[in-house]
């Protein structure tokens, strides 16, 4: 594990925040969240996570517009932050519709679908903060 690793988790849904703090937590990471992309956005610049777990369906500013703004140079020195998406979209349905949306191919690090697995999350975000690691 990533000791105090730092992980933005942003998701408009107070609950998954809630439980994905207290999971997160449990495990030795220090949380911050934001409850719409451009508080992702924010808090990707104050806070230079980790690692991002991002919901796609949000009000205000969604993860699919999220995922095309650090397309651009202007966010390039957070392009080695892995993203992980948790979301309630399946993932083939999401992938096309950025693609038709982009033109390019969405680039994630990996894609859980809720309702969430705890034990499946704890391994996933384990995994990528050792890939990014080495």
């Amino acid at each position: 594990m990533a000791e105090n690793a730092k992980i933005l988790v942003v998701d408009d849904d107070p609950d998954i925040r809630t439980v994905l703090t207290a999971l997160l937590e449990s495990r030795g990471y220090q949380i911050v969240t934001a409850s719409n992309g451009q508080e992702g956005l924010d808090a990707l610049k104050s806070e230079k996570p980790d690692l991002m777990i991002l919901d796609l369906l949000m009000s205000e500013m969604d993860g699919f517009t999220v995922m095309q703004k650090l397309k651009d140079p202007r966010w390039a020195k957070y392009a080695h932050i892995p993203i992980m998406v948790l979301t309630s979209v399946r993932e083939d349905a999401s992938r096309r519709r950025y693609e038709l949306e982009t033109g390019v191919s969405m680039d994630v690090d990996d894609y859980i679908e809720k309702p969430i697995n705890p034990p499946v999350v704890l391994e996933r975000v384990e995994r990528l903060l050792k890939k990014a690691k080495a």
